[in-house]
């Protein structure tokens, strides 16, 4: 009878221990969530890898000018350079062969990689250091992007965008002669030539990079103004090969003389 009496007492008089597992683990449920709900959804996320990479490129940027490490001189290894910043070589790599692509350094086939160029140390007052691999990596975009631009505006240009192209090249000259920012001036030539593509995609691309390509005009304006003289007037002599080649309506020459410039012009980066 003991036997029956048990088995016909209310759920709710039952011990504790009798009651079914799912309904403790709902009472503890609550808490939990709260904590999950705390605890930042960054910590569960990885840096990704083109942010680990820039990370890379501007710690070894970084090291050549802090060392100092003359031009010629060999870079630690990738093995030493992985175990200084916490990263794996692969990500090493990456911002290695980015280096070499923006003419800092020069790898060597089974020797390594040195120094080939050092950064301006006026650079960083234009940009700060961890968004130059991003900045510099607009020339990338820019060899392609512009060198057509400039090759279509050749053969496209109406009047009224010739007229426009050669007042903005005379407004950087008397701002390149002065000692006014020229960047703005700079800036809008290069648009213009985008426009004068007759395809309206070339200014909407180079509109996306406005802010890397302004600071990269500035920083150069700069630089070469802390040069001899004749550093602006090369600058100068660039611009108008390139606005020349359009008023002739030479395609090849225009698209070489705007791939010339933008590689001169990430030269003049460099000591």
């Amino acid at each position: 009878m003991a036997d029956d009496t048990a088995a016909h007492k209310p759920a709710a008089d039952r011990p504790a221990a009798d009651k079914p597992a799912a309904d403790n683990a709902a009472a503890d449920r609550p808490a939990a969530d709260s904590l999950a709900a705390d605890k930042p959804a960054a910590d569960h996320a990885a840096p990704a890898p083109g942010r680990l990479a820039d990370r890379a490129y501007a710690g070894i940027v970084q090291l050549i000018a802090d060392a100092p490490l003359a031009i010629g001189a060999r870079l630690p290894s990738e093995t030493a350079l992985a175990a200084s910043f916490g990263m794996s070589r692969t990500i090493v790599r990456e911002a290695l062969a980015r280096l070499a692509s923006d003419g800092i350094t020069q790898t060597r086939l089974g020797a390594g990689s040195y120094v080939k160029r050092r950064p301006s140390a006026r650079l960083g007052s234009h940009m700060p250091m961890d968004a130059l691999a991003t900045t510099l990596g607009t020339f990338e975009v820019r060899f392609v992007l512009e060198a057509e631009a400039a090759r279509l505006a050749a053969q496209r240009r109406s009047p009224q965008q010739l007229e426009a192209i050669e007042q903005a090249l005379e407004a950087l000259r008397a701002a390149l002669l002065s000692n006014a920012p020229a960047h703005a001036e700079d800036w809008q030539l290069h648009r213009l030539i985008a426009e004068a593509t007759a395809n309206a995609a070339f200014a909407q691309v180079l509109d996306q990079l406005q802010e890397q390509v302004m600071r990269i005009m500035h920083a150069g304006v700069d630089i070469s103004r802390a040069r001899p003289p004749e550093v602006i007037k090369v600058m100068m002599d660039e611009h108008d090969l390139i606005v020349e080649a359009i008023r002739a309506q030479d395609a090849d020459g225009a698209a070489l003389a705007m791939r010339w410039h933008l590689s001169q012009g990430r030269k003049r980066l460099m000591p």
